[in-house]
């Protein structure tokens, strides 16, 4: 952990936490701007909260420039639209957060991906004056970008082990720490990125999915490993949920043989089910469809789940309301879960796939964004 700080005497503490010697400027003259930079680091992957503190000069929005020394590749950022090309990256403010007053303080948040040094970087620069270089007179209008339009980040993504808005993504398809692909076999279905429909921003990820079994077509990426898992995405879809049975979410379960515990609908109603032993939840009886609820069509719906492994839990919340008739507690509930407690079940996923799997005949288009996972329940 490295913080980055320009000092009134005119010292700049740099990465590897050497200092190096400015020059002063007029007493009176105070750095452009702090930055606090606090990475946590994993084998391929980082996140960093960052801090920055406005020197002299009230600014009505604000962008921050730096360079990274190695591979750092940004995938994904909360409380400013980041973009990175080659080395050198930028993040600007978003509406809310725009304002940033003399002497005031504005956090925001980044996933990347890396390989070899992580080195933090050294050259902070807000609204174009370097940090630690002195601010100019408050009386000198400063040079700012055009607010952009973006909404507000996803809740919770501070806190979540991954957070993805898709807004970093450049080409047609997700890439980065997402694969796209089928486990069983591919058709016609396909996976893009989408400019046209998002929930935030101006991304998301639209998934055509066809017909038949092997027109599956998702989008994947490994999953934290152990404790509680909870999972957060948006999805908008354009068909009625079928009485034929489909899924939208896969996690690979490697304590179930390596088979999937999947999120979909039957009987026009959202339900899990085992790929293992097909076990339902809730069971598909009219009593049981009654105690799920629908996937609304041409609107956005939050989806949320918490896998207990240990425990042999399952939670469901859609558009935060917990679904009665998708909770496995440990407590037997008629026309529910009965199927789910027939055996021992203590799953522990490693993936997370979002698209679609139709075992009939049918089909159905669906949009992705703003997917979050995390170790504490994350929010809509």
């Amino acid at each position: 952990m490295h913080r980055f700080a320009a000092a009134l005497a005119g010292l700049c503490l740099a990465a590897a936490g050497t200092t190096a010697v400015v020059a002063a400027g007029p007493a009176t003259a105070a750095p452009a701007c702090q930055v606090g930079y606090h990475v946590n680091q994993w084998q391929t992957g980082f996140t960093a909260e960052i801090t920055v503190t406005n020197g002299a000069t009230a600014l009505t929005s604000w962008a921050l420039t730096w360079h990274y020394a190695g591979n750092q590749s940004v995938t994904s950022a909360w409380n400013a639209t980041v973009r990175q090309s080659g080395a050198a990256v930028t993040a600007e403010s978003l509406p809310y957060n725009a304002a940033l007053p003399a002497g005031g303080s504005v956090s925001f948040g980044l996933q990347g991906t890396s390989s070899g040094t992580n080195a933090d970087p050294a050259d902070f620069a807000l609204n174009g004056v370097a940090c630690g270089d002195t601010a100019p007179p408050s009386t000198t209008p400063p040079t700012t970008p055009t607010p952009t339009t973006t909404a507000p980040p996803p809740a919770g993504c501070a806190d979540a082990a991954f957070c993805d808005d898709f807004e970093q993504q450049t080409g047609g398809a997700p890439a980065g720490r997402w694969t796209v692909g089928a486990a069983n076999c591919q058709g016609t279905g396909t996976v893009t990125v989408d400019t046209a429909v998002a929930h935030s921003g101006t991304r998301s990820v639209k998934v055509a999915g066809g017909g038949g079994y092997c027109n599956h077509a998702f989008f994947g990426t490994s999953v934290p490993g152990s404790g509680v898992l909870y999972g957060r995405f948006w999805v908008r879809h354009t068909t009625s949920l079928p009485s034929g049975h489909v899924t939208f979410m896969a996690l690979r379960d490697t304590a179930d043989g390596g088979r999937d515990l999947r999120a979909g609908g039957q009987n026009r109603a959202l339900q899990w089910n085992r790929e293992s032993d097909d076990a339902t939840l809730p069971a598909q009886s009219p009593a049981g469809v009654a105690q799920s609820v629908p996937l609304p069509t041409g609107a956005w719906s939050c989806f949320e789940f918490a896998i207990d492994g240990a425990a042999g839990q399952l939670r469901t919340w859609l558009g935060s309301a917990e679904v009665p008739g998708l909770v496995v507690d440990g407590v037997p509930t008629p026309d529910v879960d009965q199927q789910w407690l027939a055996r021992a079940w203590h799953p522990a996923v490693t993936d997370l796939r979002l698209g679609w799997e139709s075992y009939g005949t049918d089909a159905d288009t669906l949009w992705f964004d703003d997917v979050a996972m995390g170790t504490g329940r994350i929010g809509c």
